[in-house]
């Protein structure tokens, strides 16, 4: 009965069946709170600590998977389909490594098969579980179409990211409405000018 009791309690305090946080989380980010000048004790801030422990749990959760797992099931019967596959203005959102404060932006990802295609929403899904990790805007560059050349094995890969950046907006040069704009090519689109032209400006560059 007690054991039952126990569950119920349980139950209703995490009602959504929300991740736990460690105390020693917790802990970590009331002394944030703490040494910026804040009462983390104060009502406003009681539960911040858990709320901001799941929160980081839902950012990072690119971490839990490898991204190359969307990219296992692929369409061989295209219908002689053999032009530029291109996913344009991709929303992301991802967390500077450097001062874990968030990067925000769109990515384009072009790819010319070979052979074979894959779903569209997977494009998106390689993205999303290489942003949801701490980063900077080169890697996860580089990473997206590093995983799309490794395990489509097309003619050519293209993807080109812009964001702004938490920590040049919100600190330090404290400059809002900047984008920064990378770009990482395999195959034709770095190897041949007139392929590299054509889907830049599909992307709209």
């Amino acid at each position: 009965m007690n054991d039952l009791h126990d569950h119920d309690d349980l139950a209703y305090q995490n009602p959504l069946n929300k991740p736990d946080v460690p105390d020693h989380v917790q802990d970590a980010i009331r002394t944030l709170i703490e040494w910026a000048g804040d009462d983390p004790s104060r009502e406003g801030l009681l539960d911040t600590p858990k709320r901001v422990g799941r929160a980081w749990l839902e950012y990072c959760e690119g971490y839990k998977e490898d991204p190359s797992i969307h990219l296992t099931r692929v369409f061989e019967d295209v219908g002689g389909y053999e032009e530029i596959v291109l996913l344009k203005d991709i929303p992301f959102q991802s967390a500077c490594e450097h001062h874990m404060a968030p990067i925000t932006g769109r990515a384009h990802i072009a790819y010319l098969p070979h052979r074979k295609v894959v779903g569209i929403s997977k494009l998106a899904r390689v993205l999303h579980g290489f942003a949801r990790r701490l980063q900077i805007q080169e890697r996860l560059t580089a990473e997206v179409a590093g995983c799309i050349w490794e395990h489509l094995e097309p003619q050519g890969v293209a993807v080109v990211i812009e964001a702004q950046h938490g920590c040049m907006t919100g600190r330090g040069v404290r400059t809002p409405g900047v984008n920064m704009v990378t770009s990482k090519l395999h195959g034709c689109f770095l190897d041949d000018q007139s392929s590299r032209k054509e889907v830049m400006s599909l992307m709209g560059y």
